[in-house]
């Protein structure tokens, strides 16, 4: 889809919200491979961690930092002075500062300590934001559950997080809770209120992380928060490889994340976060390109865009036609011809129903061998 707007910025959570998912802790070795990935694969930030760990995750951002060749690298931290100090140990130049802007957040975090609810989050603003700039960081400030948050207050919070002096207010729907509407509606009234950049951090507590970013670059924002497979708190988060696919494919907006990139980054982090990526997961799942029913079969060995709206070739892929339980005789046929085997009408139909037959007793497909074999058995 031909557009002249300007590309979505892709900022990577991966190594920082991505890791906050229960059992995962990815090695310094591993963040680095990841970050690296990401940086080849055109990812535009890295959201490489918390200092405020400790010095194993310093130095492990620092080395992100040093060796990154593309991607900025972006300490996570806290609204606080201390926290911008740890950030600017890693020597980056840049910082994503998080204050809670929703009532129940604000109260939770800050009340024991008597601070001024509202008050006191704009007080955070107006004193941590310049300190961090004086330590010569670019700072971008997080609204955390922004998504509950008044929308008179955000209104505030954007334009005191300007009048500070940073480039960037992060819309986060912590909690997953908000659909397309609301979302789009929400950026469209903050676009009207602040130049600064505008971006989106989705929880996918719905399953609508990816349609909410979507929803929110309609709406205005610049940027899109993501991690790869998804990975991150509860549900999760929007993962980069739905997101960067469907800016293009829906609103034909561009990223500078090459697509063919994408298996390799969700393989590396599959494999980081021990755990495996679904075969049926969007654009990177093994079944993605994989097709069995007959009638789908049929159509795409005559027109491959029949049941097939993005070309496998652009991820690096390739169409599998599958024999089971539901193939037809184009599918038998085609498949046959791949070992260099053919077949007339009658022991055609005689394979098929020996495929489907197989495929029911051991409930998975069936491969070459098994039909070479069941292609000997009928002759």
């Amino acid at each position: 889809m031909p557009c002249q707007a300007p590309s979505v910025i892709i900022n990577d959570s991966t190594l920082r919200d991505g890791e906050q998912a229960p059992g995962i802790a990815f090695t310094p070795a591993e963040k680095l491979a990841i970050a690296l990935a990401l940086d080849a694969a055109g990812v535009d930030e890295i959201e490489a961690g918390t200092p405020a760990m400790g010095e194993a995750e310093l130095a492990a951002i620092r080395d992100i930092a040093s060796q990154a060749r593309r991607a900025a690298v972006i300490p996570w931290g806290r609204l606080t002075r201390a926290d911008a100090d740890l950030a600017a140990r890693v020597g980056a130049g840049r910082v994503h500062l998080s204050v809670p802007v929703s009532d129940r957040q604000i109260r939770a975090k800050f009340g024991r300590h008597g601070g001024g609810g509202r008050l006191d989050v704009l007080a955070r603003i107006a004193d941590v934001v310049p300190y961090a700039l004086d330590r010569g960081m670019r700072v971008s400030v997080g609204g955390e559950d922004a998504s509950r948050a008044d929308p008179d207050f955000l209104a505030r919070v954007v334009v005191a997080i300007e009048e500070a002096g940073g480039h960037r207010f992060r819309y986060a729907d912590t909690l997953g809770v908000l659909d397309p509407f609301r979302v789009c509606d929400a950026f469209a009234g903050l676009a009207r209120e602040t130049d600064i950049e505008l971006e989106f951090h989705g929880h996918d507590d719905l399953g609508l992380a990816t349609a909410n970013t979507l929803a929110a670059v309609r709406g205005g924002a610049s940027h899109a928060s993501v991690c790869v497979l998804g990975l991150g708190e509860r549900a999760g988060n929007a993962p980069l490889e739905e997101v960067v696919t469907a800016l293009g494919e829906t609103l034909g907006r561009r990223t500078g994340v090459d697509p063919a990139r994408l298996g390799g980054l969700a393989e590396l982090v599959a494999r980081a976060a021990c755990r495996p990526i679904p075969d049926n997961k969007p654009i990177v799942g093994a079944s993605v390109f994989a097709h069995e029913s007959g009638i789908h079969v049929s159509g795409l060995l005559r027109d491959a865009g029949t049941y097939e709206a993005l070309a496998p070739e652009r991820f690096g892929r390739r169409r599998q036609i599958v024999l089971g339980k539901h193939s037809g005789r184009s599918a038998v046929r085609s498949v046959l011809h791949t070992i260099g085997l053919d077949a007339e009408h009658e022991r055609l139909e005689a394979i098929l129903a020996a495929v489907r037959a197989r495929a029911v007793a051991t409930k998975r497909p069936v491969g070459l061998a098994d039909l070479a074999a069941l292609y000997e058995q009928t002759a």
